[in-house]
């Protein structure tokens, strides 16, 4: 797979092209060749296996956009093509060690990113919580100081890589009475006493995800990310330069849906004549092409603002985001629709793409509060320009 640039070429650097026609061709020989599991158990075993081969020929080198959000993009469009848990793996390189990018220490980014650009460590990004999930201030999970330590206590769920992470960029409460301005970042090695993987959460298209739990967990303080109380600020700045990655690789899964749905109308035969042939299936076909451009479109322009050097993306991430996740449902669903009954058999890609699409639409921000960010930017611009 190859993906079409011709409509986001005004985006697009001519190193950007070069880089999809490598990344395509080492995906479709690398990663289209690995055997999706269906269970929890060899999920999170091939998880590391796709771990070390990214990081084998220097792909992980583009998880972290500072300087180039467009390539990380188009890595998770081609990856999420082939495989959702290969784009899972390269994902959760990205936010797992996002916040030890943009406020670690010399001595903290020394210890672990060349680990995690080689492949030879996994990170994992620590911030949900059974009641703190979009509401991020109703954390409960705190850190108390004691000395030269800090003491962790509370419960995380729904962790990507939880139980394979060799650490845990982690959120917690270092001061209760502030609100948002009270959460603290830390950086906590998987070996650390006290850190303790709960249990696995099993997903119908697997991939490493479970509760994570700390008890009377004893992190240094050379251990904080950032300063103490910026960990909300760095949550979110982690967050808002990710959230494009997140559409593009709805845009990936969207891709191979329609291409699946264009394969099986083409050799499938109803009523005497070929599906590609019944007005119905093109106007199907026709829609979903369609929206997959409209997303591509917004998708690659909230990366090429940021490349510029825009400082904050936030309604152009949340705009590319919320339609893209969504849309990539709908072409989906369409996909399904289009193969019929063996649509939705477990060996089907379609049916996979339908089970992988579902908890896009959720993390790093649903699509209900990537509209209420919307909404909210384009109020205060109303605001300002007095009208």
């Amino acid at each position: 797979m190859t993906i079409e640039l011709s409509l986001i070429r005004a985006f697009l650097k001519p190193m950007h092209h070069e880089l999809c026609a490598q990344a395509s061709e080492w995906a479709q020989r690398r990663i289209a060749t690995l055997k999706p599991e269906h269970e929890d158990g060899p999920a999170r075993a091939q998880a590391r296996k796709l771990v070390a081969i990214l990081g084998e020929e220097d792909w992980l080198s583009h998880a972290m956009p500072r300087t180039d959000l467009r390539a990380c993009v188009m890595l998770r469009e081609i990856l999420a093509y082939q495989s959702p848990l290969a784009d899972s793996v390269f994902a959760l390189q990205c936010l797992g060690s996002m916040p030890l990018v943009i406020a670690g220490s010399d001595a903290q980014k020394s210890q672990w990113l060349e680990d995690v650009l080689q492949g030879r460590a996994m990170a994992a990004f620590a911030m949900t919580e059974p009641d703190a999930g979009s509401d991020v201030a109703s954390m409960k999970t705190t850190a108390v100081r004691d000395g030269e330590h800090y003491v962790l206590n509370g419960e995380k769920h729904l962790i990507t890589n939880a139980g394979v992470a060799d650490f845990y960029s982690t959120f917690a409460v270092t001061d209760p009475m502030a609100g948002s301005r009270g959460l603290t970042c830390f950086l906590i090695p998987a070996d650390t006493p006290g850190l303790i993987f709960d249990a696995p959460q099993v997903l119908s298209e697997p991939h490493p995800l479970g509760r994570l739990r700390f008890e009377g967990c004893r992190v240094r303080s050379d251990q904080v990310l950032g300063p103490v109380g910026k960990g909300f600020h760095i949550g979110m700045a982690t967050l808002d330069r990710l959230r494009p990655t997140v559409a593009g690789a709805a845009c990936g899964m969207a891709k191979r849906a329609l291409d699946e749905a264009v394969l099986h109308a083409r050799t499938r035969h109803q009523f005497g004549k070929r599906l590609a042939d019944q007005p119905i299936i093109q106007s199907k076909l026709a829609e979903m092409a369609t929206q997959l451009a409209a997303a591509r479109l917004l998708v690659y322009r909230s990366a090429w603002e940021k490349d510029q050097g825009t400082e904050r993306i936030t309604t152009e991430a949340a705009m590319g985001k919320a339609y893209a996740t969504e849309a990539a449902q709908r072409i989906i669903d369409q996909a399904v629709q289009i193969h019929g009954g063996r649509g939705v058999l477990m060996d089907s890609m379609v049916d996979r793409l339908y089970r992988a699409i579902r908890p896009l639409r959720i993390y790093e921000g649903a699509t209900e509060v990537q509209h209420l960010i919307i909404a909210k930017e384009l109020l205060k611009a109303a605001d300002m320009a007095g009208y």
